[in-house]
C-alpha cells in the first residue's frame, strides 16, 4: 500500500484526485500501475484501477487476470469495481473507504454481491489513515 500511495501523488501534479493502484501477478510481481488521468486525458474513465488493469492485460497479454491481486488506495467506485470483477481479479485491497461512491461495502458492494459472475476477495481498511489524509488533502482546496 505505501507503493500505491506514492503512486497516488503522482496524480497530484496532474490536479486530479490522488488515487493509485497496483495489480500484482500471482507471484507477486508488479504489472501494472494506475494513478488517476481523468484531467491529462480528459477521459472520465480514466480511473487508477482501470489505467492499472489495462497495464496488467498489456503485460499478461489476456484481459484476464485470475490469481492477480490489485491495490488501491480508495474503494473502488461502481464502474471499476465492475472492471475488477470482469478482469477476473482474485483479490482486491484498498486503504480509504468511500462513502459517497464506493462499491465495495460503503455504498453498494459490487464485488460481494452473490450474483456477480465473479466473486473478488476483499481486504479494507489497509493504511486508511494514511490513505484518507492524502485525500483530505486534496479536497482541503475545494471546500
Amino acid at each position: 500500500m505505501q507503493q500505491a500511495i506514492e503512486v497516488a501523488k503522482s496524480a497530484l501534479a496532474t490536479g486530479d484526485v490522488p488515487v493509485g493502484a497496483l495489480v500484482f501477478n500471482a507471484s507477486g510481481n508488479l504489472v501494472g500501475t494506475g494513478s488517476n488521468r481523468r484531467e491529462v486525458d480528459k477521459d472520465p474513465s480514466a480511473h487508477a484501477e482501470i489505467i492499472a488493469l489495462r497495464a496488467a492485460a498489456l503485460a499478461n497479454n489476456s484481459w484476464r487476470l485470475d490469481d492477480h491481486t490489485i491495490v488501491v488506495t480508495l474503494e473502488p467506485c461502481a464502474m471499476c469495481a465492475g472492471a475488477i470483477a470482469q478482469a477476473r481479479i482474485k483479490t482486491l485491497v484498498f486503504g480509504a473507504w468511500d462513502e459517497k461512491a464506493g462499491a465495495v461495502g460503503s455504498v453498494w458492494d459490487v464485488l460481494r454481491d452473490p450474483r456477480a459472475p465473479h466473486l473478488v476477495e476483499v481486504i479494507s481498511g489497509v493504511y486508511e489513515s494514511e490513505c484518507g489524509a492524502l485525500l483530505s488533502e486534496f479536497f482541503k482546496k475545494y471546500r
